[in-house]
């Protein structure tokens, strides 16, 4: 089952929107601001974004930018009520796969959702992760580090990728904690801290940074 993630700050498009993908057979999630949306986005779970550009907080266009400089490929079908060209020009130069103005019809977005979400399980799937010599294996969930190979519990795996696809990204302990534990634990627990020092242990210190008061990051 698709999960799609609605950032959407009108509630009545929002719920017109989800009522109709649910209908359908889709898992939905509505953010509301530009920050709630692009922290969804980036702690992974979604199979394609519809966003609004005139979104509070962070507008549509910086949420797009800085999803794709995190390296996060979602497709993202932009609707907005801007129907200029150079609005629309800046949205797929930014990043975006499709673009549709309001109002729109349910009808021809739900075909245009189930194309893209087509277009992207086409997509080559990528069995292999890298950030220098450091490497990790999706298929046998084993990573290697200057040549040595490197066992991993189910957590440290997780962990792991979570970093290699977002290099040079700082996560916050909330971002990990909702996309390696979903929440099981307490926001306050240091088990983000834990699981960070046995990856150290394993694959050397200098593979993941402390930025003090916001996180770690993967240089």
């Amino acid at each position: 089952m698709n999960r799609i993630l609605i950032a959407e700050d009108e509630a009545r498009i929002a719920s017109f929107v989800e009522k109709g993908l649910r209908a359908n057979g889709f898992t939905t999630v509505v953010a509301d601001d530009g920050d709630s949306a692009l922290h969804h986005a980036v702690s992974g779970g979604f199979d394609l974004v519809l966003l609004d550009i005139g979104l509070p907080g962070r507008d549509g266009f910086t949420v797009l930018r800085e999803m794709r400089e995190a390296r996060v490929t979602l497709p993202v079908i932009v609707l907005t009520a801007r129907d200029s060209v150079r609005d629309t020009v800046a949205g797929l130069e930014g990043g975006a796969d499709d673009w549709m103005t309001k109002p729109f019809r349910f009808e021809e977005l739900l075909a245009r959702v189930r194309l893209r979400l087509r277009t992207a399980a086409r997509a080559p799937e990528v069995t292999m992760l890298r950030s220098g010599s450091l490497s990790l294996d999706l298929r046998t969930r084993r990573a290697r580090a200057d040549e040595r190979t490197v066992d991993l519990t189910a957590r440290e795996f997780v962990l792991l990728e979570m970093f290699l696809r977002h290099p040079g990204q700082v996560l916050s302990r909330e971002q990990i904690l909702s996309h390696v534990w979903g929440y099981d634990f307490d926001p306050g627990s240091n088990i983000v801290d834990v699981y960070v020092r046995a990856l150290r242990r394993k694959l050397g210190a200098e593979r993941l940074e402390t930025i003090r008061g916001m996180g770690y990051r993967m240089p």
